[in-house]
């Protein structure tokens, strides 16, 4: 009932209509608006005329269905070291962006779309865990996944064991990752040092030379490759010697610095130098050694170089002959790369790099495991992950279920120039692929180094 102006409330009663004493005047006096509200009720009550029926043959009203909710996206959350590294780390983004592209333009996975949160690590183990935590508690995200330097990715890889989260390592080298301090949660698809350090044995075995000296960046990525070539090398050539060792701090190598390796290397008259540098630490080493002669006379295996990350920066300081690990996009032949590298040119303007297969095969090989445990539930992950299959531009990869290593391989060749319009450019001739599966340590190594509990 509508309320009424006189004093009749919405409620049906009259609230300013009590009378008062009982005198004549009063009620009469009131008597106009007792009559206004009692007109006011009548027409409430009347019934209020309906619409006609829709004649015959007539569409009935359709009902508005409510909309339907919108899936919540599958997230995971990506973590590097894109302000320190971005020869490398750039590329490495595109790489995935593509994947996420070709993940969701095919519908996503379990109907729901995917969607990556990233963050940078400043090259900091304090700030990747830090952005670890974060992207789990605030984001929510399902999975973590990325990290170059080796101590970033053991301290992202410690997060994920302490809050039961998987991670997916894309670029880190260290075999403490998966080994000494591996654990249940961590998984990683780069080609490991050992790994590395197998192929170079196996290139090293062919040199007549038998005294070595090693240079190095100081923290656990060049430690470990270093002692693990020494001890492949020591047990399948016991003659060898290693006459000396440099270890300058990562990223900080200066001319001055690298000239007096370059000098203490020369003085120890080694036959074959095996180095681990990259980025402006190789740039520096290399015009100190060019300037010096050191380089070309003695030859050098050289881990890394070959990726076109690294042939970029160092542009004409190329010393052809080194022999390398790298990533001859332009000449693997393949219809997996070829669709990839179509799709990447297409989309990037520019050939992809090794970084770019990382990136992109970090998101397809989460997608895989995703698809394979049918949910995004950790401990279902964590058991699809174990003996997962997936492809890569590379080729068919598996991870290991004993340590979690992936089999993606790499390529080994010779570094020669090559003419690129106006300036020479590295490139690698008489590359070859090695299967990450072809160079993996026994099961005993593993189980000798890596805690039981990791493979729970």
């Amino acid at each position: 009932m509508r309320a009424c102006r006189a004093g009749f409330s919405h409620r049906g009663s009259c609230s300013g209509f009590y009378p008062g004493p009982y005198s004549l005047s009063n009620m009469f006096a009131r008597l106009p608006a007792l009559l206004l509200c009692l007109t006011c009720g009548l027409a409430a009550a009347q019934p209020q005329p309906q619409p006609p029926p829709p004649a015959s043959g007539a569409a009935l009203p359709v009902p508005v269905a409510a909309p339907a909710s919108v899936p919540q996206p599958i997230r995971i959350g990506e973590i590097n070291s894109y302000t320190t590294i971005p020869q490398f780390i750039l590329p490495y983004r595109q790489g995935w962006q593509l994947a996420l592209e070709q993940i969701n333009a095919g519908g996503g996975l379990l109907g729901r779309p995917v969607q990556v949160i990233s963050r940078d690590d400043a090259g900091r183990p304090d700030e990747a865990a830090r952005q670890a935590a974060d992207l789990v508690t605030r984001e929510h995200v399902d999975v973590l996944a990325g990290t170059f330097v080796s101590n970033t990715a053991l301290a992202v890889s410690q997060y994920a064991a302490r809050n039961k989260r998987l991670f997916l390592a894309s670029a880190p080298l260290t075999d403490a990752l998966v080994w000494e301090r591996g654990n249940r949660y961590t998984f990683r698809l780069r080609p490991s040092t050992y790994m590395l350090a197998a192929i170079m044995v196996e290139e090293a075995l062919r040199l007549p030379g038998r005294s070595w000296y090693m240079i190095a960046p100081n923290y656990e990525y060049g430690q470990s490759v270093v002692a693990t070539f020494k001890a492949l090398l020591k047990a399948r050539r016991p003659e060898v010697e290693f006459v000396g060792e440099q270890w300058p701090a990562l990223g900080k190598l200066e001319a001055r610095q690298a000239a007096a390796i370059v000098k203490a290397a020369s003085d120890a008259r080694p036959d074959v130098i095996f180095n681990a540098l990259f980025g402006a630490d190789l740039v520096q080493l290399v015009r100190a050694g060019k300037q010096s002669g050191l380089f070309p006379r003695v030859p050098v295996l050289s881990l890394l170089t070959g990726e076109p990350e690294y042939l970029d920066v160092l542009k004409d300081d190329i010393v052809p002959g080194w022999i390398v690990t790298g990533y001859p996009a332009a000449q693997i032949d393949t219809p997996a790369h070829n669709g990839f590298a179509a799709a990447y040119l297409q989309k990037f303007s520019e050939q992809p790099k090794y970084a770019s297969v990382l990136g992109y095969t970090t998101l397809m090989a989460l997608a895989e495991a995703v698809r394979k445990a049918g949910s995004t539930r950790t401990e279902e992950l964590v058991t699809a992950m174990r003996g997962l299959r997936f492809a890569s531009p590379l080729g068919p990869v598996t991870l290991r279920s004993q340590d979690h290593q992936a089999t993606l391989g790499v390529y080994v060749g010779r570094i020669e120039q090559r003419a690129d319009g106006a300036r020479p450019r590295g490139a690698l001739t008489g590359a070859r692929y090695v299967d990450g599966a072809a160079v993996q340590p026994t099961d005993a190594w593993v189980r000798a180094r890596r805690p039981e509990s990791a493979n729970k």
